[in-house]
């Protein structure tokens, strides 16, 4: 029994991380991470799908064999009625087209050549070969929406959104990952408080039995110290369960095996930071994605309102090819003395009657629009008065550590000179249980302020995209991310 207890406390692995490492954990192998790295990847290949649309597409299509044996109806001029023969086709064809998106119209210029066989194998067994060498033609909408345009104004606002808000996504990473950190470090100062409880009250306890045989307790004291006991073994049983449970979520945030046992490092020391609200407020409005995003939503409902205007007119299209082509019995005929091959198609849609659809639809977008910048606004102001209060906060917050780190250690010394003088018998079990809750509380509104401290920290990295103890702006090497996939 004892062997199996070792060998499962040599299997768990334990690793002491102070709160960076923690975070840089994090940010490599969480699952946090590779969810926020994939959703900038599915970002940048759509922006490489927009960027390839805008240059010129060559597709090859062929379908090499097609034979078809069927009934098909066929017109009997000598009887003069339909009747039904059996019919065997082989067909073959090719095709190379080239096609190229025009920005500054919204049409489409495309190239393309064409070879067509097809053999009759019935009562005529007939070969036919079909030719277009080339032929060049336009496709351009006349109702005056180009939607390349818009593209080419949304698309870039949508991929750096995407990469502001990758690296935004990491600061957020690194917020989670201090809230687990300290959801343990609370566990481990439970664990340490209740076992320091536990064996200061067995030794008062057993103090409190001696005095009482000797008169100089009473027994309500007696009772309560025992009650103080039994207390602090509830409480050392409730804490450890809490630390297991902090532990284990660390390590599924991490990506840890069940097993390994994390230690957190309390951060000893701070760094000098006063953050100006201005200069927070700047770089957030000059970096934070969601600026970017109030760009984006304007610009998609102006697109909205011009597509309803363009619907709401006269709507038209002009189609126009020119080429050449030419048919023959045999292949070696099919390229000789081509022939013109021309088309002109001009389309036109006019609304004469749809019940005021098309206007309300346009009067739809305009007033969406509308809300769309109204919200924006109060999303601004909102945004704005959220950085200064943060910014507030955390100036607040490095001030409140210090404060709480004194108090702390005056809880704590005055708890072993309340305990000294309790031995000696110069206090009674009432002021000792007061020093004893004091020391606890101080403790816990130490660290309950260092949680605080860091997590406006990173809030504030988060919100402004800019590292103030290093006074540069966060970056990511996107180039190399991108190469490796």
């Amino acid at each position: 029994m004892a062997l199996a207890v070792f060998q499962s406390a040599a299997q768990q692995e334990t690793r002491a991380l102070n709160l960076q490492e923690v975070i840089d954990i994090a940010s490599q192998q969480s699952l946090d991470a590779f969810r926020n790295k994939n959703m900038f990847l599915y970002n940048y290949w759509e922006f490489r799908n927009f960027k390839a649309d805008r240059l010129p597409s060559l597709t090859f299509e062929a379908t090499p064999f097609d034979f078809n044996r069927s009934m098909q109806k066929v017109y009997n001029y000598d009887e003069n009625r339909d009747e039904y023969k059996p019919r065997e086709f082989l067909n073959s064809d090719m095709a190379l087209s080239l096609s190229q998106n025009v920005g500054l119209t919204g049409g489409r210029i495309f190239a393309q050549s064409e070879l067509n066989f097809t053999h009759n194998w019935g009562g005529e067994n007939i070969s036919s070969f079909s030719s277009t060498p080339v032929s060049i033609g336009f496709n351009q909408s006349l109702n005056g929406y180009n939607q390349y345009k818009w593209m080419a104004k949304i698309e870039p606002v949508k991929y750096e959104k995407a990469r502001r808000e990758y690296i935004q996504s990491k600061e957020e990473l690194a917020v989670k990952a201090t809230r687990r950190f300290f959801d343990l470090v609370d566990a481990q100062i439970e664990v340490t408080i209740a076992t320091t409880n536990l064996a200061n009250a067995d030794t008062l306890y057993r103090i409190g039995q001696g005095r009482f045989q000797a008169g100089t307790v009473t027994q309500d004291e007696l009772l309560n110290l025992e009650l103080g006991f039994m207390n602090a073994k509830l409480a050392l049983n409730r804490s450890n369960l809490g630390l297991e449970r902090a532990r284990a979520d660390l390590n599924s945030f991490l990506g840890f095996e069940k097993d390994t046992r994390i230690e957190c490092v309390i951060p000893a020391t701070l760094p000098e930071l006063n953050i100006n609200a201005s200069e927070a407020l700047g770089l957030a409005t000059q970096n934070n994605p969601d600026i970017i995003n109030h760009t984006q939503r304007l610009l998609e409902e102006d697109r909205k309102v011009k597509q309803a205007e363009a619907q709401n007119g006269i709507n038209g299209d002009l189609y126009a090819l020119y080429g050449l082509n030419q048919n023959a019995g045999k292949f070696s005929e099919v390229y000789l003395d081509p022939l013109e091959r021309q088309r002109l198609r001009i389309g036109v849609t006019v609304p004469i009657l749809d019940w005021g659809r098309r206007k309300g639809q346009l009067a739809m977008a305009k007033s969406n629009r509308e809300v769309v910048r109204i919200s924006i606004n109060q999303e601004r102001i909102d945004f704005e008065q959220n950085i200064i209060m943060n910014v507030m906060e955390f100036n607040l917050q490095g001030e409140q550590v210090r404060n709480t780190a004194k108090a702390d250690t005056i809880a704590r010394m005055g708890f072993e000179v309340t305990k000294q003088r309790f031995l000696i018998g110069k206090l009674d079990v009432t002021k000792l249980n007061l020093a004893r809750n004091d020391q606890e509380q101080a403790r816990r509104a130490y660290i309950n302020a260092l949680r605080s401290y860091w997590s406006y920290y990173y809030t504030l990295r988060q919100l402004t995209l800019f590292d103030f103890a290093k006074r540069i702006t966060l970056a990511e090497d996107f180039e190399k991310m991108l190469n490796n996939y």
